[in-house]
């Protein structure tokens, strides 16, 4: 897997509420968006990516071997590492309300599992076209569903970043997950809001279609969304698919 990463606070804000974790020899690789007063939103996000990153090295995700198993394992992760951030937000007066969004992908035997929760998106790029892998848990994306407000509406809307679902926001957590077949020269962007708010699906296949190396690429949506504003905190993994990962 050809990667590359970079993390943004964007050119209003102060500090940085994102995260993200490579964990390069188990091919998994996260992004979340912390909310919360003051740095409550900063220590979930960290929470989160640090609390991942440790269940896997005490218990190996390749143990996993089917796609049964996968999911339990990323469900059993997520139950675990949501608990922890419930209970700090419980805990600590400061942390009261605090969350985090979570988008997270496992490239494994020919398949990407993907997990999300929140409005931290993946998209997969083949063959000149980008796609959405994940839904919004979002308000306006449940009104859209629903039927209720057009997708213009739902551009403008200013509850767009409402979201329904997020780690540590109740005492359970239920994300959504999915498996893609992967082919050789795919490229998964996991993103943060703070780069599809600013940048939309046309610009990014732009981009995309540059054949940029993939931390260029990071570089390069991170450099647009600040260029279109940087309203928010902008974090971005890009994952270019080898010939290696198809067979592993």
């Amino acid at each position: 897997m050809e990667v590359g990463f970079k993390s943004d606070k964007g050119r209003m804000r102060n500090n940085n509420e994102d995260a993200c974790f490579v964990l390069l020899k188990d091919n998994v690789y996260l992004v979340a968006d912390g909310v919360g007063g003051g740095n409550a939103g900063e220590i979930a996000s960290r929470t989160a990516v640090s609390e991942i990153a440790s269940y896997i090295e005490t218990n190996p995700i390749g143990q996993a071997t089917n796609k049964y198993a996968v999911v339990n394992y990323l469900q059993d992760c997520l139950d675990k590492t949501n608990e922890k951030i419930f209970h700090q937000a419980l805990k600590y007066e400061q942390n009261k309300g605090m969350a985090t969004t979570l988008a997270v992908v496992y490239a494994k035997g020919g398949s990407a599992f993907i997990g999300n929760i929140g409005d931290s998106r993946v998209y997969l790029y083949r063959d000149g076209e980008l796609v959405q892998l994940t839904e919004d848990h979002t308000y306006v994306n449940t009104l859209l569903r629903a039927g209720i407000i057009s997708a213009e509406q739902a551009r403008t809307d200013e509850r767009k970043n409402m979201i329904t679902k997020a780690l540590g926001a109740e005492d359970t957590v239920e994300p959504d997950f999915y498996q893609v077949n992967i082919m050789e020269d795919d490229i998964f962007i996991i993103c943060t809001d703070g780069l599809y708010d600013e940048v939309d699906s046309g610009e990014i296949t732009d981009i995309l279609r540059e054949d940029l190396s993939m931390s260029d690429l990071c570089n390069k949506l991170i450099e647009r969304a600040n260029g279109n504003g940087g309203h928010d905190n902008i974090t971005v993994i890009c994952l270019r698919v080898t010939e290696e990962d198809i067979h592993e």
